[in-house]
């Protein structure tokens, strides 16, 4: 680390300081005495060690470091403690938290998190290349290491959604040459990919030019020709795996398995028994969150909460540690720099006095104690927004009642119409495809029992666009609405409802605030997170976001909803690349054929 900038020196400038610190002709920065070592290029625990710091990297593992120790080496001892490298998530978007990177990594490093590679494709929905760079730029500024991945589909499906602010392949390009892109985000356009599409292999190969990894998306449940023409793209790992074969049907391709906890994902549990059960090789099954809100990260932890849960899962511990260190910085090419206590790699450790459980004690990141005891104990510095990302919320119009409005056409005889129903699917990210007879009154189609309106309100070019359809599994009570600018990929607005006016003065709030989410009822507000960055962010930080995020939680429960984490279940109703049944601003969206279709059936 250079103490003059605080930016961490390279390994080639370092090079020669390294060396003298191990032979112990020169004092380190750091040293830490007496841990267990937990090696995870050997998959073993050695006692006694102490581990030796210079410009941020490791400089000296072994037996006594008391060479290295000068007048001016800070001393941290570990007791006897487990010395376990610096957890890093493989996959994730920094925009799911609602915080910016600098809240984000305020939030995760107390957990041990010291490395993230996250793909902003959130933001580059909204706000393009630009947000791409904002994101960036505040990740480069952070105690930890933030890789960012060049989002690769905005939109995620072309002719199914409209986005902000289309990514070109030629933005592709002149971002794989940025300092800290470190390849391109998950490609989701799975069949465009499969099918040839020009622009999507120009991505994939620009990406491949550059040296760097391509994120995969594979979203079906197809293991046939379109599995393997998706493979031989390019992409090298997926994320949307929730089952055994699928997972090993990626690594048997070779791509990595990334499974993930996120605050509403639970597919590790469904996954891992091809190393527990079938006894395959873990090198390239990667632990990953892909989305956790901010009330997940306050209260239950980061990638220290999915270590635990592989572990409960039946995994070895020290395997489950492989899946979130070194497998991960191997995948991206960065095993000399990352993911291990190994000389000179980040010097990036967590004390922790428990390898099952994993408390983490005490965490150092690049060379500097961070954290302890679940006390940050540095800044992460943000940059200065833009005013063009505060204000990215234009509906173009106050929206009525009347908007919400799902109008029976005139193929539409009797008093009830047979329509599509988006059917949540509990912790899933999928959708069911479903249909009902509703009830037809004075020409509008109403909704009944557990079955509500859904909207998808147009939020990035002002022109008033509003279309509608069903939706259940939501469980919601009395004249209640929930409205979000989060809209999973393309972010427009999706407001859920049983009355027409609530999700009205629901929208037309967000639209006055800059975006975020909000609850109604009997057309009053109940709670709200204002989230003005592009709207998906706040700049506050992580605790007091996810006690407003609590008071959504609260608000969606108080109105009948019981399923767990609702809200993200919400915000992915318009995720037009995850079958079965979506809405976008194009229409209703049966994403098993990737075409529109009538809402009615």
């Amino acid at each position: 680390m250079n103490k003059e900038t605080g930016m961490l020196r390279s390994w080639t400038l370092s090079q020669a300081r390294l060396v003298e610190v191990a032979a112990g002709r020169a004092p380190a920065d750091l040293v830490i005495r007496d841990g267990q070592w937990v090696n995870v290029h050997t998959r073993e625990v050695i006692a006694g060690i102490d581990i030796a710091v210079a410009d941020g990297r490791v400089a000296y593992v072994g037996p006594d470091a008391g060479p290295s120790i000068g007048p001016e080496t800070q001393v941290i001892e570990a007791e006897g403690r487990f010395m376990v490298p610096g957890l890093i998530d493989a996959h994730m978007h920094v925009e799911s938290g609602m915080l910016t990177p600098a809240g984000f990594a305020a939030a995760v490093i107390p957990h041990g998190t010291t490395t993230i590679f996250h793909d902003p494709h959130e933001i580059a929905n909204v706000l393009g290349l630009e947000g791409v760079r904002l994101m960036r730029d505040e990740s480069l500024l952070q105690p930890i290491s933030m890789f960012t991945q060049m989002p690769s589909c905005a939109p995620s499906a072309p002719g199914l959604e409209t986005t902000g602010q289309p990514i070109t392949e030629g933005e592709v390009a002149q971002a794989m040459g940025w300092e800290g892109i470190v390849g391109l985000g998950e490609m989701m356009n799975f069949p465009g990919v499969a099918a040839g599409d020009r622009q999507m292999l120009a991505e994939i190969a620009a990406t491949r030019a550059a040296g760097k990894t391509v994120g995969g998306h594979y979203a079906s449940p197809d293991l046939g020709r379109p599995f393997h023409a998706y493979v031989a793209g390019g992409a090298a790992d997926d994320h949307e795996t929730t089952t055994e074969a699928q997972g090993i049907a990626r690594v048997r391709q070779g791509m990595g398995c990334m499974m993930r906890l996120g605050s509403a994902w639970y597919d590790v549990a469904s996954q891992i028994t091809a190393i527990t059960e079938k006894g395959l090789d873990p090198r390239f099954f990667i632990l990953c969150t892909d989305d956790s809100h901010s009330g997940t990260l306050v209260h239950d932890g980061h990638m220290n909460r999915v270590v635990r849960h592989a572990i409960d899962c039946g995994c070895d511990p020290l395997v489950a540690i492989q899946m979130a260190t070194i497998n991960a910085a191997s995948h991206f090419g960065l095993e000399r720099e990352l993911g291990s206590i190994t000389p000179g790699r980040r010097a990036d450790v967590i004390l922790s006095s428990d390898l099952r459980a994993l408390p983490v004690e005490t965490v150092i990141a690049q060379g500097r104690l961070v954290a302890e005891q679940g006390r940050l104990l540095v800044d992460c510095p943000r940059i200065d927004w833009p005013e063009t990302a505060r204000s990215s919320v234009c509906l173009g119009r106050v929206l009525s009642g009347k908007d919400f409005a799902a109008r029976a056409t005139g193929e539409s005889r009797g008093d009830s119409a047979k329509v599509w129903v988006i059917g949540v699917v509990e912790n899933q990210a999928p959708t069911k495809a479903l249909t009902a007879d509703l009830p037809i009154r004075d020409g509008v189609i109403e909704g009944r029992d557990d079955i509500c309106h859904i909207a998808l309100v147009e939020r990035h070019r002002g022109t008033g666009g509003v279309v509608n359809g069903f939706v259940s599994g939501f469980g919601y009570r009395g004249r209640v609405a929930v409205a979000s600018t989060v809209a999973h990929d393309s972010h427009h607005m999706i407001v859920v409802g049983t009355d027409r006016d609530s999700m009205a003065a629901a929208a037309n709030h967000l639209g006055a605030i800059g975006g975020g989410v909000t609850v109604f009822r009997d057309a009053e507000e109940l709670a709200t997170v204002a989230l003005p960055i592009a709207g998906l962010m706040s700049d506050l930080p992580a605790e007091e976001v996810a006690e407003a995020a609590q008071g959504i939680v609260k608000a969606m429960q108080d109105c009948g909803c019981m399923l767990n984490n609702a809200y993200m279940q919400h915000s992915l109703l318009a995720l037009v690349v995850i079958p079965e049944l979506r809405i976008s601003d194009l229409g209703i969206v049966d994403v098993t054929r990737f075409e529109l279709v009538d809402l009615l059936v």
